[in-house]
């Protein structure tokens, strides 16, 4: 596949800068971007002309689950591969549908990421560029039980279940260190993992170049986890001052998903249990509180959903929500939008090639018709979404 040579009449949107320039010309070359300037194409050239549209870097979902069931207690741990390849995938094209161009995925059944990851490096499948965790590790009772993901105790039980996802390949792997939402009863604030269970996942993910992201509900867990050398932090619906300051000052990430504990009409929707709707409307007000110190102490978040990134939440993507979510919680329009491009990018060590549109990038792009600097629901439906330089979506059709 091919795609043109030339973007035309583009107002860019700097994303680190968080400001737009208007008039502008971008060249690709083959899946990168060669230049953005002030002109026009070259007579006879191949061109899209953007017609004063916003173009924007495609966005990054750091929280994904592409293949997860609803309500989550109808998971199969014995469900055949192919069926849980077919799931993720459809969720994937929502994904790439709604400009999401890469996501991080931290915990699928049957590893399907890396089946899809294979997929979409082969042009098999129009889908995001995936970063993968396979199958997440939990302890035997933890949150992560019963959701297909490995049981692991104690510190070499845990170094041999992350080396096992790793070698198979796993960008990063995924833990669980407290409770969650999900079911009747379940407590947010109790911790699940030994200090020597960290260690023992935190030293098969140095050992593989890779880092450990956590499923985090309270300060204390996570306090804990971060002096055994986690990185990343996923909801942190509990999260008090002094860690929030621990947080930044270690160079940690957290991935809020605010959009879990704001979504009631779309959890009905998809059939969850009374207690875990319950469960979300009893922690949204502190979860909202939480991120709100997290901004106050500098800590880099990332965007994410933890449900599927495409799909619809009162008429816009989850991903969107989300964004707008996080302006709620105190970020300006151009740090949340870094949250889905610039920072997750640095997290996963790409931020030389993704997250903005710059000479040297990749070209995943995307047009929409409004400045999402003035209103990021703007972001809500693009109308064009290029990968590796290739129109892959226009006018809200996958190709």
């Amino acid at each position: 596949m091919t795609g043109p040579r030339f973007i035309a009449d583009a107002r860019v949107v700097d994303v680190a800068a968080g400001d737009v320039h208007a008039g502008q010309l971008v060249e690709l070359d083959g899946d990168h971007i060669v230049a953005v300037r002030r002109g026009a194409p070259p007579p006879g050239a191949t061109v899209l002309d953007a017609g004063g549209r916003y173009l924007l870097p495609g966005l990054i979902s750091c929280h994904t689950h592409l293949s997860i069931t609803f309500p989550m207690s109808a998971t199969d741990p014995t469900e055949h591969p192919a069926a849980t390849v077919l799931r993720a995938a459809a969720r994937a094209r929502d994904a790439i549908a709604a400009g999401i161009t890469t996501v991080r995925c931290v915990h699928e059944q049957n590893r399907a990421d890396f089946w899809l990851r294979d997929a979409q490096r082969r042009g098999w499948l129009t889908l995001p560029r995936i970063f993968g965790a396979g199958r997440a590790l939990t302890t035997p009772h933890g949150h992560g039980a019963g959701s297909a993901c490995v049981e692991a105790e104690g510190e070499e039980g845990f170094y041999e279940a992350a080396c096992e996802e790793l070698r198979a390949g796993a960008d990063h792997v995924k833990i669980f260190i407290n409770g969650g939402l999900a079911r009747e009863g379940e407590d947010p604030s109790l911790s699940e993992m030994s200090d020597g269970e960290l260690a023992g996942t935190v030293r098969a993910a140095r050992e593989h170049d890779a880092y450990v992201v956590a499923h985090s509900g309270a300060s204390a867990a996570i306090r804990q986890a971060l002096q055994q050398g986690v990185r990343c932090f996923e909801h942190a619906y509990e999260l008090d001052m002094s860690t929030a300051e621990l947080l930044a000052a270690s160079g940690a990430y957290v991935t809020p998903t605010l959009v879990v504990t704001r979504c009631e009409p779309w959890m009905r929707a998809h059939d969850f249990e009374e207690a875990t709707i319950a469960n979300a409307a009893r922690t949204a007000e502190g979860h909202l509180e939480s991120i709100r110190n997290a901004i106050a102490a500098g800590v880099q978040l990332l965007a994410g959903t933890d449900l599927p990134p495409g799909d619809d939440v009162d008429g816009l993507s989850a991903t969107v929500v989300e964004l707008l979510a996080l302006e709620d919680a105190g970020l300006s329009r151009a740090a949340a939008l870094r949250c889905a491009t610039t920072t997750p990018a640095a997290l996963m060590g790409r931020d030389d090639v993704l997250g903005q549109v710059r000479a040297g990038f990749l070209a995943d792009l995307i047009l929409v018709d409004d400045n999402p600097l003035e209103d990021l629901s703007a972001l809500g439906k693009p109308q064009i979404v290029l990968q590796n330089g290739v129109v892959v979506v226009q006018a809200g059709v996958t190709k």
